[in-house]
């Protein structure tokens, strides 16, 4: 098989356990933008439970952009969209991100032979913060969010970008996540997919748009090395 050059990963459910870490932060988005009745219709909106913190399968949050989430909340609210998406931003900046494995190490590890790069639906700058607390800013070559002019997923056009600012083959570039829109954009650009596992989806929700389903990143060097290693 042909070398695998570039590996582009999500963020939330990907690299970070997105039940975990994103529960809290909308409970919290809750109390700023929807008080008092408010509260009750727009968790069920977001697909969150109040008591719990945790996602539903269809939840808007999973796989929207910041600002898709914005507006399904001042649907409910009455509030200015922007207001609640620069909240929203806000929150997730300071967000304690949970990682799904060692990071650091198992980053490292796939850096030394391919071109990492972050592609996310969450807006740039928490991205970034986000890769930065965690220790891990500087593995990657290439960092977007829906607000960063290439769309968002699941069109390819951030994974394009990716492409084009680093020079690679997409035909030689895996797309790494944890749902649908991650994998559809993958496919979108003429890229390999792989999803695992750390994010809402099951197994069965994922095949058909991948060509491997992973546990977790951590998985990702031995089964690229197996790749590599069948015949053409």
């Amino acid at each position: 098989m042909r070398r695998v050059e570039a590996i582009i990963f999500d963020k939330d459910g990907t690299l970070f356990d997105f039940q975990a870490t994103w529960g809290q932060v909308i409970l919290t988005l809750l109390d700023r933008v929807a008080p008092g009745g408010l509260r009750a219709p727009s968790a069920e909106a977001l697909g969150i439970d109040e008591a719990t913190g945790r996602f539903r399968k269809d939840s808007v949050v999973i796989a929207s952009t910041t600002a898709e989430v914005a507006l399904t909340l001042a649907g409910v609210t009455g509030r200015d969209a922007d207001e609640i998406a620069a909240i929203a931003d806000g929150l997730a900046t300071q967000a304690e991100q949970v990682p799904v494995v060692a990071l650091r190490p198992c980053l490292e590890v796939l850096s030394a032979r391919h071109a990492l790069g972050l592609v996310t639906n969450d807006s740039e700058a928490p991205a970034r913060a986000h890769l930065e607390r965690a220790g891990i800013g500087d593995l990657f070559a290439f960092v977007a969010g829906y607000d960063s002019g290439h769309g968002a997923k699941p069109g390819p056009g951030q994974l394009l970008a990716f492409a084009a600012a680093t020079g690679l083959d997409p035909a030689r570039t895996l797309m790494v996540g944890d749902s649908r829109h991650d994998l559809a954009a993958g496919r979108a650009a003429g890229m390999g997919t792989v999803a695992v596992l750390t994010g809402i989806a099951e197994a069965h929700e994922l095949r058909d748009l991948a060509d491997a389903v992973l546990p977790d990143i951590g998985h990702l060097e031995a089964w690229i090395a197996a790749r590599e290693a069948e015949p053409a």
